[in-house]
């Protein structure tokens, strides 16, 4: 039986969801705001829109068409964003470089995605060197400067970016095209194997803009992103499309400013000279700044915060709200684009009570709309919303990615069964609300119990003297696996094994956790491990110390 699909009037403008269109909005409500890069420049959407046709126009005139990849290394900046215009909106491709890779993964990723030109801050010249050689597709190098300073390396450029836009109109037509077109590209971290490439089409981008903005705008109060916002990503704009974020803030029109590298004292300054009162980042850079030297200076009362990437704990979250920090929880991942929750809190939740209001901040979330969220049993069948019930959890939503990059194997597996596997496992309640408890390789399957790695890790943590914990899974003859703890005590030799063990009895006693997750097998190290994007590498621990 045919559908009954609407009729077409011929003049009407079948509107295809392109990232370009974004645009119409703050151009015509907030064309005087600004966006502001560090302490270095300033300008306003006005100029944005502008500048957005020259890189088109420049980016044109060194042979970019339609279908072609441009590959851009640079720390969060200005020019960053026109990227995220400029460059999907002439219907090429935007690949968004992680620059903390190893330099073999980076080489891996340029050689997979294929870019025709990059976009290069000149302190990634020394890298680019290294790996020009064994560049397979790149025709041409454009660098960008800071302070218009070159360093003279050898390697062929192509031109500049601050001089190519000055020689190139503005007046750039993007020319309308299929609304699936790949717009963006980038590639996973790479905890297990090499890493895997993600793409995302201008429609997925365009509903995942219009849920960001229904999703944190939603809330009466708590954690409400809204256009008198001050918006600043501390999450790196090569990682998920800095959570989609930018794309947001922009469509809002609000006052955006770009921090370039993260440097503690910087942010600070930033926060307290811009007014910022909206971010997000991983708890590694929470920490940080909270930490930092001096940071008690600067008040926090008015900030917004995200944190995703990485469980929240509840010491942590104290810590932030505490200095007044609006903290909450956010989840997704690199293959969905990234939203998929968000842990805000209704106006009868906000108690003023820190530890009623942490239990809730620091959960996984309730679903934004538009996500089709299950926890399913090994044969894909729904478990009990109960809140203690758990499985892995599958989702569909209209942006995630529609496979891995020339991987159909690895591809089939992300969607086996028509929904995209998480590799996360976690519990819902009858209300909706989402608490993961584990990825799935990392849950520790001790004395016939599993046991959460990321709940020990948040006990362990509500330990006066740590400042970070990791728990990984050891071989044992007895018990299967035991939990190895590894701890990072803020000062050397405060704190031993008996009072850890001590610690997670207590929680053990009162049936938080199985007195099986109480670790007899303890190290204190002087750092943990991380990843590019700045989460704990269970990986490289694994390795280091998977022997206990």
């Amino acid at each position: 039986m045919p559908d009954f699909l609407i009729e077409h009037t011929p003049s009407a403008y079948k509107y295809p969801l392109l990232i370009k269109h974004l645009l119409h909005a703050p151009m015509t409500q907030s064309a005087d705001q600004e966006i502001v890069y560090r302490d270095l420049s300033r300008y306003t959407y006005r100029d944005l829109r502008e500048r957005i046709g020259r890189l088109a126009s420049g980016l044109t005139s060194k042979g970019v068409r339609r279908g072609d990849v441009v590959g851009v290394l640079d720390w969060d900046s200005h020019r960053y964003l026109e990227c995220y215009f400029a460059i999907p909106m002439l219907g090429a491709t935007l690949q968004t470089v992680n620059i903390r890779l190893s330099p073999e993964q980076v080489l891996f990723t340029l050689n997979h995605a294929r870019p025709k030109l990059l976009l290069v801050n000149v302190e990634f010249l020394p890298l680019i060197e290294q790996l020009q050689g064994q560049l397979e597709s790149v025709e041409g190098i454009i660098l960008m400067s800071d302070d218009g300073v070159f360093p003279n390396r050898p390697v062929k450029t192509v031109g500049q970016y601050e001089e190519m836009l000055a020689n190139s109109s503005p007046d750039f037509t993007f020319e309308d095209f299929d609304e699936n077109t790949r717009a963006t590209m980038f590639y996973t971290t790479g905890t297990t194997g090499a890493p895997k490439g993600v793409y995302f089409s201008h429609r997925q981008l365009v509903l995942h803009t219009l849920i960001d903005l229904v999703g944190f705008g939603s809330p009466a109060q708590q954690g409400r992103f809204h256009r008198e916002d001050v918006y600043m990503p501390i999450t790196p704009m090569f990682h998920v499309h800095g959570w989609g974020l930018p794309y947001a803030a922009t469509a809002a029109g609000v006052k955006q400013v770009y921090p370039g590298r993260y440097q503690p004292e910087l942010l600070l300054n930033l926060i307290k000279t811009e007014g910022v009162t909206f971010s997000h980042c991983v708890p590694t850079i929470l920490q940080m700044l909270l930490s930092a030297p001096n940071g008690g200076d600067v008040d926090l009362s008015g900030l917004k915060m995200v944190i995703g990437g990485a469980a929240l704990t509840k010491a942590l979250a104290k810590a932030a709200m505490q200095r007044g920090i609006d903290i909450f929880a956010g989840y997704g991942m690199s293959e969905s684009g990234p939203i998929l929750t968000i842990a805000q809190l209704r106006e009868h939740e906000l108690t003023g009570n820190l530890d009623e209001e942490v239990e809730l901040r620091t959960k996984t979330g309730t679903p934004v709309p538009l996500v089709d969220f299950r926890i399913v049993d090994a044969e894909m069948k729904d478990v009990a919303h109960d809140g203690r019930t758990p499985g892995e959890i599958v989702v569909r939503a209209p942006w995630l990615t529609m496979g891995y990059l020339n991987n159909p194997a690895s591809s089939e597996k992300l969607w086996e069964g028509g929904y995209l596997h998480t590799g996360d496992i976690g519990t819902m309640t009858a209300h909706g609300v989402v608490q993961i408890t584990d990825r799935i390789k990392d849950v520790i399957k001790t004395g016939g119990e599993w046991i959460s790695s990321i709940e020990l890790e948040d006990i362990l943590l509500q330990m006066p003297g740590l400042s970070e914990a990791a728990i990984i899974g050891v071989a044992d003859a007895k018990w299967g696996e035991r939990p190895l703890a590894i701890l990072v005590a803020r000062r050397a030799g405060s704190i031993d094994d008996a009072s850890v063990q001590k610690h997670v009895k207590t929680y053990a006693d009162k049936g938080v956790i199985s007195r099986f997750a109480i670790p007899d097998r303890i190290m204190f190290v002087e750092a943990l491990d991380k990843t590019s994007v700045g989460k704990i590498d269970k990986k490289v621990l694994r390795t280091k110390y998977g022997d206990g």
